[in-house]
């Protein structure tokens, strides 16, 4: 029985692109026709899809067609196996970094509905599981200079030790800070993660009572808000924690002006 051939046009529409992307791979040689008539004219065979399906994969991994045509000149089964091993690697991996990004996403958006629920006159009282966190250095008292070099080098390590979970740095500030009123006075930046990795040194939240309020504005009257809580903490005779923790909820990236930010703030409580 004799092999049927298709046009270029109808050889595109199976491949789903258009013609001219045909064309121009016979042009630079790396798919080219099964026979030309005395005219000229392309003709594909059917199993050629397989070809075209090949490059598209490798041009979809991130292949350039200089790289695809260096291949398709020297190819064989090993050569071949041995590339699809190296992709499925690369796809492993893109896999991997997209996974994170749905999950930052997450974050995002959960953040996102907590502050539609907000009540700034409230101050309540809530049992936390454990947690952890990745902390910056000792950042207690620094001077302007050394704190843009401290915040460079956490921003770089979170992102370099894949630890950006989508939640916004925030800041702690240790119970002798709190005490002498020093309420933005923060001993270290840190990063909230959702699971503890033995390889990396996290600071460990421990199970219990903490006291959450939200402040509304900008830093320069956070203090009427930690008046406020410690005021409730009393009344309920609890006593302030080790530390207290500060991270915001509505930032620059979500509101335009200070005065629309939302600072969450969680005390640790005894």
């Amino acid at each position: 029985m004799t092999e049927k051939y298709l046009t270029t046009g109808d050889f595109s529409k199976l491949c789903k692109v258009n013609k001219q992307t045909i064309i121009y791979y016979d042009q630079i040689g790396l798919l080219t026709p099964a026979y030309r008539n005395q005219k000229g004219y392309r003709f594909y065979s059917f199993r050629q899809l397989e070809v075209f399906n090949v490059i598209y994969l490798l041009k979809e991994l991130g292949m350039s067609l200089e790289e695809i045509k260096s291949y398709m000149e020297q190819k064989s089964p090993e050569l071949f196996h041995s590339l699809m091993i190296e992709q499925k690697e690369k796809v492993r991996k893109k896999k991997r970094m997209l996974d994170h990004l749905e999950m930052m996403m997450d974050v995002k958006i959960n953040l996102l509905e907590e502050a539609e629920e907000i009540d700034f006159h409230q101050v309540s009282f809530l049992y936390l599981s454990e947690s952890f966190l990745y902390l910056s250095p000792n950042i207690t008292d620094i001077n302007d200079d050394d704190f843009a070099k401290v915040v460079t080098q956490f921003i770089n390590t979170l992102n370099e030790q894949n630890l950006d979970t989508g939640f916004q740095i925030g800041g702690m500030t240790l119970h002798e800070q709190v005490v002498k009123g020093e309420y933005t006075n923060y001993s270290y930046l840190y990063m909230k993660q959702l699971e503890q990795r033995k390889s990396q040194p996290f600071f460990k939240i421990a199970a219990g009572m903490y006291a959450v309020g939200y402040h509304l504005g900008k830093e320069d009257t956070i203090h009427v808000t930690y008046e406020r809580l410690f005021s409730e903490i009393r009344r309920n005779h609890y006593e302030i924690g080790d530390y207290i923790m500060e991270e915001y909820i509505y930032d620059g990236l979500v509101k335009s002006g200070e005065d629309h930010y939302i600072t969450k703030i969680l005390v640790q409580l005894k």
